[in-house]
């Protein structure tokens, strides 16, 4: 290849893929976009396939054909057997002498921090957090929703919006103003309208998601429901990471605590002032920081950790992205 190491680092969330392809010293030989990788939905061949189209043009800009290590943060890649599984599919491909895959929070943590040290939590369209030590040592939840304990997200603040607004309107619940905002949204004039938009297919159901900045100015103006559910997701979000820093024994070490994806990095302070506000009580030790980096800087800092590159290399790549 003409390069004594090169890291082929591979962010793939429901969405989009980031790939870039990184020498030892932290230069960036190409970057490229694909699709969203999805393997719930069309398999992990098809999925990997949708990896591979994007790999195939960032390692041609590059002049390589393949890599010393793929570094890949894929979502959907919850639980270890899946990483597993995953690492396997994409090592198939040949594009590098070993391959790593880790869930797509990962990424986000590394982006966010000097070393390998710290914790992570993720809200987007749904909610995970993530812990990691230099001597390897990791913290996760399976991050599967509600069957594996987690409340959280866009999703789910759209869906529990929506079930304050309905139970309001028709008299089960107390009164919110998200019964005329939600609506309003679509330019509907009531839930009741609402509701039947939604389960008769007039309003897509993936159009839900946006309804949670709907909440947040609903709650910006006063009313304490839309306040409550985002209090909730603040409690959720301060459980996760006091948990993860718990485990990795971090807990009274001065530690950065990531914020990331969607929900979080849109900084809405009744959301984000709160976060800090529980984990100075319960983790005072704890640095809170939003993570506006690219995630693929984090999943190519996790190769070049592989490849023990230098701190001038990481730097350097850090430059490019920042």
């Amino acid at each position: 290849m003409g390069l004594t190491a090169s890291v082929l680092a591979i962010d793939a969330g429901n969405s989009k893929t980031d790939v870039a392809v990184v020498t030892s010293d932290g230069d960036v030989l190409a970057t490229a976009r694909g699709a969203g990788f999805r393997p719930p939905a069309v398999g992990i061949r098809k999925a990997v396939d949708t990896l591979a189209e994007a790999t195939a043009r960032a390692l041609a800009s590059a002049g390589l054909t393949s890599v010393t290590h793929v570094s890949a943060c894929l979502a959907n890649a919850d639980l270890p057997v899946e990483e597993e599984q995953l690492a396997a599919a994409l090592h198939a491909r040949a594009w590098g002498t070993t391959t790593q895959v880790r869930n797509d929070t990962f990424a986000i943590l590394r982006a966010g921090v000097a070393e390998p040290r710290g914790v992570a939590v993720v809200c987007g369209a749904g909610i995970n957090c993530v812990g990691m030590r230099p001597d390897g040592r990791t913290a996760r939840f399976p991050a599967l929703g509600r069957i594996s304990g987690d409340w959280g997200g866009g999703w789910a603040l759209a869906e529990e919006a929506l079930w304050h607004a309905a139970r309001a309107e028709d008299g089960r619940g107390p009164a919110t103003t998200l019964a005329g905002t939600l609506p309003a949204h679509f330019g509907l004039p009531t839930m009741y309208a609402l509701i039947e938009a939604l389960h008769l297919g007039r309003i897509d159901q993936d159009r839900r998601h946006e309804l949670t900045p709907v909440l947040f100015a609903t709650a910006a103006e006063g009313d304490p429901i839309a306040r409550r559910i985002i209090d909730r997701l603040a409690e959720e979000v301060v459980s996760m990471a006091t948990v993860a820093l718990t485990r990795l024994d971090l807990l009274n070490e001065e530690t950065p605590v990531l914020l990331g994806g969607s929900v979080l990095a849109a900084q809405h302070p009744s959301l984000n002032d709160t976060i800090r506000d529980l984990l100075a009580a319960r983790a005072p030790k704890a640095v809170p920081q939003v993570v506006t980096a690219s995630p693929v800087l984090g999943a190519a800092l996790l190769g070049l950790d592989h490849v023990h590159s230098t701190p001038q290399a990481q730097a350097r790549l850090r430059t490019h992205f920042e």
